[in-house]
């Protein structure tokens, strides 16, 4: 019985490990997702501020 008490002490201790480092790789990424999502964000406003107006699409070319 003792030897079944150690053994998922044991086990419950290398699941608490693998739940920590888990965590801290999500936050992680969670972290990483955040940024990115701003940067997209600045990059959506930067091109929508470049963009030229554009006229009705069947006015000719300029060279025409």
């Amino acid at each position: 019985m003792e030897e079944r008490i150690v053994e998922l002490e044991v086990r419950v201790a290398y699941q608490d490990r693998i739940i920590a480092e888990l965590d801290e790789v999500l936050r992680s990424f969670t972290s990483q997702v955040q940024e990115l999502q701003r940067e997209l964000g600045e990059l959506r406003e930067l091109i929508k501020s470049d963009q030229p107006e554009i006229g009705p699409a069947d006015d000719a070319p300029p060279h025409y």
